[in-house]
C-alpha cells in the first residue's frame, strides 16, 4: 500500500486595499525610507482598516477563494487549524469564528499559536491527521492583524508588521508528493527578546498596563537578529542535508518574510541562487503567520507537479523550522 502524504491541493490569499508607505511612516516615527529598506527590504505593508475587523476577516476572503479554486463546498472541510499571534478575541478560537463566517459546519477546529513560525507548525500539525487517514479535508490558515498590536510610537517595531492571509488546503496523496519531512525547533529562553509584556495571565490588562503601551509587540532587535540569522538558515540547511538535498535539487524556498538580510542568509546556507527565493517583503512587510502561505499564493503559477519547495521561519518565543515539500499540481 502506498504511503499517504498530505498534500497541499489549493491555496489562496488575501491582503487588505490599504498601503501604509514607508513614507508615511517617516511622518509618525523618526525614520525614512531608506533606512527601513536598507536594514528590512520593506517598502510598503498592506494594513485592515474598518471598525470592528479582526484576523477572521481577513481569512474568510482567503478561505472563500481556496474552496472556489478548489470546487469544494465549506462543509466538505474536516478540521480548521488557525495559525495566528492576533486572534479575534482570548477565546473562543478563531477558527471555530472563521468556521461559522463561512460555512464549515462539519470542521472542528483550533488555534495554533507559535509566532511567526505557526503555519509551518500548522502545517505539520495538519499533515498528521491527513496521514493517520483520520480527515481528508484540513485547511491551514496562517494569518494576522499586526497593526492590532504595534505600537506606531515604536520605530523598532512598527516599521516592520503588516496585516495579511493565506489558505492552504491539505489532502491525502499517494503519488509521493506533499509535506515529505520537517524538522521544528522551540528554546522559551529567547522570550524575552521577543514578545507582548501585557494580556495574558501573568499580567492582565488594566489602565496601568494600557497607559504603559505594554500591550503591544515589543522586540529587542539585535539579540533577534543574530539568533534568527543563524537558526532559520541552519534548520532549512538540516532538512536538505537529512533528505540527501543540495541547492539544485530545490526549486524554490519559500522562506519567512521577516527581514531581507535573513532571507539572503538562508538562501546562502542552502546553496540557492536569488532566482530561487521568493520575496514579497517589500510589498507586504512581515505578515508573521501570513508571510509563507501569501508567498505560496503569489507564486503557485509558477510551481510545477513534483518541484522541491524548502520552507524556512523563525518566531518569537523563540520558535523556528523547516519544512520540505514536493508539489503536488
Amino acid at each position: 500500500m502506498s504511503k499517504i502524504h498530505a498534500a497541499i491541493t489549493a491555496v489562496h490569499g488575501y491582503v487588505p486595499d490599504y498601503i501604509l508607505t514607508n513614507q508615511e511612516l517617516e511622518t509618525l516615527v523618526d525614520t525614512n525610507d531608506e533606512w527601513i529598506v536598507s536594514r528590512t527590504g520593506i517598502k510598503e505593508r498592506r494594513i485592515l482598516k474598518g471598525e470592528g475587523l479582526g484576523t477572521s476577516d481577513l481569512a474568510v476572503p482567503a478561505v472563500i477563494g481556496l474552496l472556489k479554486k478548489r470546487g469544494i463546498g465549506a462543509e466538505e472541510i474536516d478540521l480548521i487549524i488557525f495559525c495566528t499571534t492576533t486572534p479575534d478575541m482570548p477565546f473562543p478560537a478563531t477558527a471555530n469564528i472563521l468556521a461559522n463566517k463561512v460555512g464549515a459546519v462539519n470542521a472542528w477546529g483550533f488555534d495554533l499559536q507559535a509566532a511567526c513560525s505557526g503555519f509551518i507548525y500548522g502545517l505539520t500539525t495538519g499533515a498528521q491527521f491527513i496521514e493517520s487517514g483520520k480527515h481528508k479535508k484540513v485547511l491551514v490558515i496562517g494569518g494576522d492583524k499586526m497593526s492590532s498590536i504595534v505600537n506606531y510610537q515604536d520605530r523598532a517595531t512598527c516599521i516592520i508588521f503588516g496585516d495579511g492571509c493565506g489558505a492552504v488546503l491539505l489532502e491525502p496523496n499517494t503519488e509521493g508528493n506533499g509535506i515529505i519531512d520537517a524538522i521544528l525547533k522551540s528554546d522559551g529562553s529567547g522570550a524575552q527578546y521577543l514578545h507582548q509584556k501585557a494580556g495574558g495571565s501573568v499580567k492582565p490588562a488594566t489602565h496601568a498596563t494600557v497607559d504603559a503601551r505594554e500591550h503591544f509587540a515589543y522586540q529587542e532587535g539585535p539579540a533577534v537578529f543574530k539568533f534568527a540569522v543563524t537558526n532559520m538558515a541552519d534548520v532549512a540547511h538540516e532538512v536538505m542535508e537529512r533528505n540527501h538535498l543540495v541547492g539544485d535539487d530545490i526549486a524554490w524556498l519559500v522562506p519567512h518574510q521577516a527581514n531581507k538580510r535573513i532571507i539572503d542568509a538562508t538562501a546562502n546556507r542552502t546553496g540557492l541562487s536569488a532566482d530561487k527565493v521568493i520575496i514579497n517583503i517589500e510589498r507586504y512587510g512581515n505578515t508573521t503567520n501570513g508571510t509563507i502561505p501569501l508567498c505560496l499564493w503569489e507564486w503557485e503559477n509558477k510551481f510545477k507537479k513534483g518541484d522541491n519547495l524548502i520552507l524556512a521561519a523563525f518566531g518569537g518565543g523563540f520558535t523556528w523550522g523547516s519544512v520540505y515539500i514536493k508539489w503536488a499540481y
